[in-house]
């Protein structure tokens, strides 16, 4: 079996993913993707997946996940599950980049995701996203936004 090169770094606003495995290749069991994530950046907006499980392990540096509330610190060589429902975030606070692994299960999840993000981002260079559209592209890729804080 011929050995795929990793696919192209996609910009999501701060971070930076690069999917190692899509769906394609997997027979839809699974994607793989790693994403960078620079000091002081987070994940655009909290959220759940119903469609998959998100496992994700940590490669280098510390990623902060907050998940159903509660935090985990993701160090290399650290693992975590996201069952399927459990909203959850991420940042990194700490001094270095961190990156990590993640595989989503089934691969229902790809690429297309961080490409649609990424140019509602490049809509609002500046400024504050457009929660009605970055919504709708989750929606739209099986993610469902987490309500705002107090609902």
């Amino acid at each position: 079996m011929q050995q795929k090169p990793s696919g192209e770094l996609i910009r999501v606003g701060e971070l930076a993913v690069r999917f190692l495995v899509e769906a394609v290749d997997s027979n839809e069991s699974v994607t793989v993707f790693e994403c960078l994530v620079p000091t002081n950046a987070h994940m655009p907006a909290p959220h759940s997946h119903d469609g998959f499980e998100e496992t994700v392990y940590g490669l280098e540096g510390t990623t902060t996940y907050t998940i159903a509330g509660e935090d985990v610190e993701l160090g290399a060589g650290r693992c975590v599950c996201i069952p399927r429902g459990t909203i959850h975030a991420f940042h990194n606070g700490g001094e270095t980049d961190a990156k990590f692994l993640a595989v989503a299960s089934p691969g229902v999840f790809g690429p297309s995701y961080f490409l649609d993000i990424a140019e509602v981002l490049a809509r609002s260079p500046g400024g504050p996203p457009d929660i009605q559209a970055m919504g709708e592209v989750m929606q739209r890729h099986g993610l469902s936004p987490a309500p705002p804080p107090g609902r």
